[in-house]
């Protein structure tokens, strides 16, 4: 025993090399070929920043997976869950918790009205397996309709719910779940010309895939408030009433998945603040503590928890409200408000990344599209702007895939790490950025758009 303890160092002093070699030896990483990634070793992280072990300073335009809304290393934050660990660093679900409590409480105020109940998970994943559990319990249905430009997690029943390719691996899937385009008129599934007719098709899509579906057969219409990872989709105005309208009409409940687009990321504490939509439940994880420990959970309508009023709600997790994570939680959002996070963040995109982002795309070829809210934008990228070529293929890989993969290298080269997914670059800082901190990415991003550039055949 005395030998093993030796050979085990000390975590902070481990070398960049260390760290390396243990993690090609022992971890699997997810999404990925474990033979041909070569994950960079992380140092550190401040605010809007993280650092290698050679000191090399990364402006974080990505949040990590849109997740860090707070940033780096909120000293409130960090001292909460010091606090809670010196006082109590767990306790079951079933007993009562003041960091639970208070929590559930500042998530309720922030909710639309008539959402005054939260339950609890560990991420975003686990609120969507639980927030269709309870809308089935509450309709006595089964089918849940969901989007094909969605992500909704990797846990069996999410990854059955989600629409993008990361699907097919996991198929054949959970039955009931019934797919449908949503709005996207840049590339339009309605052959739409401008916002009103892709809402008023998509709405149409909508009420034709559930007229032959059966509605009364139906308990949830899922869908992201603003599409994430899948292409930051922002719906015309009226789709989310729209859709609303259609759930009241057949008794269908409205699960709003905001894991990626709520707390502060489109400039509302909810997406669905900004169209005055309430839907029946919202998921929620990510950015209500920014992932300084693992936390999610379901806001639930005040008629849905009146279904497990008397009958017990079946599901349950273990760290379900775990107190450090709530603690986190509690300091996150009481600094969002002290500190204006939300309305900064609004700012941000109407101010700095908003037209920054307009800009770029008239000095670049390569650009098709640029859209978004709050800090939560898209740049689409084209091989050609009149026939909309995406720059790579749907879905590419390998050497498909290589000319995003110089785009992305071309700013990590200049320190600045970005998000990209397809044929597109997000740009995701944290909410908290600061305007010069935008524009000196937004500068980078320019340079690195000359890359994508050279791609361009139109």
């Amino acid at each position: 025993m005395h030998s093993h303890h030796s050979t085990a160092e000390r975590i902070d002093a481990m070398t960049a090399e260390e760290v390396r070699s243990l993690d090609r030896a022992h971890v699997l990483h997810s999404w990925s070929a474990q033979d041909l990634i070569d994950p960079l070793p992380i140092a550190g992280a401040e605010g809007s920043y993280f650092w290698d072990y050679s000191g090399k300073r990364y402006l974080d335009f990505s949040s990590q997976l849109v997740n860090v809304n707070i940033g780096y290393q909120h000293p409130k934050v960090v001292a909460a869950i010091q606090e809670q660990a010196a006082r109590l660093t767990t306790i079951q679900p079933s007993f009562a918790n003041d960091a639970r409590s208070q929590a559930a409480r500042l998530i309720a105020e922030v909710a639309p009205n008539g959402l005054d109940t939260v339950f609890f998970t560990n991420g975003g994943a686990e609120a969507i397996e639980n927030a269709v559990r309870m809308a089935r319990l509450h309709t006595g249905r089964g089918k849940v309709l969901a989007a094909y430009r969605s992500y909704h997690g990797a846990t069996a029943g999410a990854i059955t719910l989600t629409g993008d390719p990361r699907r097919w691996a996991s198929e054949p899937s959970a039955p009931g779940v019934v797919h449908f385009w949503g709005p996207y008129l840049y590339r339009s599934a309605f052959h739409a010309e401008d916002e009103e007719q892709e809402r008023d098709r998509a709405l149409q899509h909508l009420r034709d895939t559930l007229m032959v579906e059966g509605p009364h057969t139906v308990a949830a219409i899922l869908l992201e408030t603003v599409v994430g990872t899948n292409g930051i989709l922002v719906p015309p105005d009226g789709y989310l009433q729209g859709v609303r309208e259609i759930c009241d009409e057949h008794g269908i409940l409205l699960i709003a998945d905001e894991v990626m687009a709520g707390f502060g990321r489109c400039g509302e504490w909810f997406a669905v603040d900004r169209w005055g939509v309430t839907p029946d439940l919202i998921t929620f994880a990510k950015g209500v503590n920014s992932g300084y420990v693992p936390l999610g959970g379901v806001v639930l309508s005040d008629a849905v928890r009146a279904s497990f009023a008397t009958t017990p709600y079946p599901g349950g997790l273990t760290y379900s409200g775990h107190p450090l994570a709530c603690a986190s939680a509690v300091a996150s959002i009481q600094a969002f408000h002290e500190e204006g996070i939300v309305g900064h963040a609004r700012r941000l995109g109407e101010e700095v990344i908003g037209p920054g982002l307009a800009k770029l795309a008239t000095r670049h070829a390569s650009v098709g599209e640029v859209r978004g809210l709050g800090v939560f934008w898209a740049i689409e990228l084209v091989r050609d702007r009149a026939t909309r070529e995406p720059l790579v293929p749907f879905n590419a890989g390998g050497e498909a895939a290589a000319p995003m993969v110089a785009v992305a290298a071309a700013c990590k080269e200049r320190g600045l790490w970005p998000m990209t997914n397809m044929n597109r670059v997000h740009v995701v800082p944290p909410c908290t950025t600061r305007r010069d901190e935008a524009e000196e990415g937004l500068a980078i991003l320019d340079q690195a758009l000359e890359v994508a550039d050279r791609f361009v055949v139109g």
